[in-house]
């Protein structure tokens, strides 16, 4: 089992999303994909300092009230493990961008999000980020290809 965080920082101004082209890791189970920042839990870490923590470490940008949107349930997401992700947006951030280790960081126009390569399951669940109400959902898929899903709203 992994605990995680996926976060998207908004640009409410220019109306983009910054997001990254997981392209530098060797390894790379997310290779050729974009998505938005985040990664494992360390020992004693709450949701939000997860978020906050891998935010800074991935762009250099320090989240300020991180805003949680919902959780996912990734069972056996990279075939050996299952992934629970908490999932958030933050549009109040201090910093300046770095140069990843992670990959290529870039701002989206929001409207072009969909159109990147993303995993399946992104398309769907990036859309719930701009509804008001909390999701609990879990994404299937075998070999890297989706399947369905399933999601309840609160």
């Amino acid at each position: 089992m992994k605990l995680a965080t996926l976060c998207y920082l908004i640009d409410k101004k220019e109306n983009k999303t910054l997001m990254i082209h997981r392209v530098k890791k060797e390894n790379d189970y997310h290779e050729g994909k974009w998505n938005g920042l985040g990664g494992k839990f360390e020992a004693g870490e709450s949701p939000e300092e997860c978020a906050v923590r891998e935010v800074e470490e991935e762009s250099g940008y320090k989240m300020i009230n991180p805003r949680m949107h919902g959780f996912i349930t990734f069972p056996e997401f990279d075939s050996v493990n299952d992934w629970y992700v908490f999932v958030f947006t933050c549009d109040n951030y201090t910093g300046k961008i770095i140069d990843s280790p992670e990959g290529n960081l870039q701002w989206i126009p929001n409207d072009n999000l969909t159109s990147l390569n993303l995993w399946d399951g992104d398309r769907i669940f990036i859309e719930w980020l701009n509804q008001d109400k909390f999701f609990s959902a879990k994404f299937n898929y075998k070999n890297g290809k989706y399947l369905n899903h399933e999601v309840f709203f609160y």
